[in-house]
């Protein structure tokens, strides 16, 4: 299976930042508050959480990739060439003849936030072997960022692992948001234990509160809780909490930390919550693909999470993920008003 020309310069740049995983089309309500079947309409709109962020990163002036399959269908072909549009690279993008590009259904709550029904038994994302993979692109990265619902199941688990193992082989920054979705998933058990089988294998973290909660089985705002998911080699854990913005930690040294806090978030009237996550990692991930030194720079990396902060919060305010990524501009406005 050929893969397909970039679309973009991006696998050009020393700040390359792969994503691995999904891409598939949200059907989201017309009018939110309503249950699907209560729904009239829906909006069709791209999205997957490893698509969202590379797309963001391509917005913001950064350079990204895309690896991972599509159904050899009209989605499968809208998605990519949306991926290309947004100057994304998808020479990592592959299409299946025998599987059909991935599908959900998003209820949209009267605040914004979301409840899933997925159609991918199996879709095409699922089907990526390790023979597919495109390893000279994941090593002509900076970062390779990747989500947990691609170690659902084989044989596209597989792939992932090998994935990580290359990019982990040459030198290259990790980047895990676990993106958890049980609906995907055999059991809440089964999404725990999967998620955190590849935890140690990250240099950096982001989960929001509730993931914190379900991981630890405990309260999210508690800092034990938090801190019983930091390990030895992590660089950085961000906890992102909504509209209160997000706290991060820094790596310990000799059983001291370097240094953690929190940063606050921007009131925006929000109407979808789908991709603020992406918006905000992606945002992240720019700054970190620039300069690794942010690990270790305090004043840099809060304002680094200010701007995230931003970017996410814009990307609530309206329907759909990828077009509603903010621009660098857009950004910066919402920072100089303020909270």
């Amino acid at each position: 299976m050929a893969p397909l020309g970039d679309g973009a310069d991006s696998a050009a740049s020393p700040n390359l930042v792969v994503s691995f995983g999904e891409m598939l089309i949200d059907f989201v309500p017309d009018v939110a508050g309503l249950s699907l079947a209560e729904s009239g309409g829906f909006v069709k709109a791209p999205g997957g959480a490893p698509a969202n962020v590379a797309c963001a990163i391509s917005k913001l002036g950064g350079s990204s990739a895309f690896l991972g399959k599509f159904g050899d269908d009209e989605f499968g072909h809208m998605l990519v060439n949306i991926l290309k549009q947004n100057g994304v690279n998808a020479e990592g993008c592959l299409f299946d003849q025998h599987a059909r590009t991935a599908l959900a259904f998003v209820t949209l709550k009267k605040n914004g936030e979301r409840e899933f029904m997925f159609y991918r038994n199996p879709s095409a994302d699922m089907l990526l072997t390790e023979a597919e993979l495109n390893l000279d692109l994941i090593r002509r990265a900076k970062i390779f960022h990747y989500g947990s619902i691609s170690l659902i199941s084989e044989p596209c688990r597989g792939a992932h692992l090998a994935a990580m193992r290359a990019a982990k082989a040459a030198g290259i920054l990790c980047s895990y948001d676990p993106n958890v979705r049980l609906p995907l998933w055999p059991s809440e058990e089964a999404a725990r234990t999967g998620i955190l089988s590849i935890w140690k294998e990250a240099d950096f973290i982001k989960v929001s509160d509730d993931e914190v909660a379900f991981l630890t089985q405990g309260d999210a705002t508690d800092e034990k809780n938090v801190l019983s998911l930091w390990f030895d080699s992590l660089k950085l854990l961000i906890v992102t909490d909504g509209d209160k913005g997000c706290r991060y930690f820094t790596k310990f040294l000799d059983h001291v930390q370097d240094f953690k806090g929190s940063v606050p978030g921007y009131k925006v009237n929000t109407i979808d919550t789908t991709g603020a996550g992406d918006a905000f990692v992606g945002s992240l991930l720019v700054n970190v693909a620039k300069d690794d030194n942010i690990f270790h720079n305090e004043e840099k990396l809060r304002e680094a999470l200010k701007f995230s902060n931003a970017c996410g919060a814009i990307c609530t305010t309206q329907k759909g993920a990828i077009p509603a990524l903010p621009t660098v501009a857009a950004a910066q406005e919402l920072i100089a008003k303020g909270n």
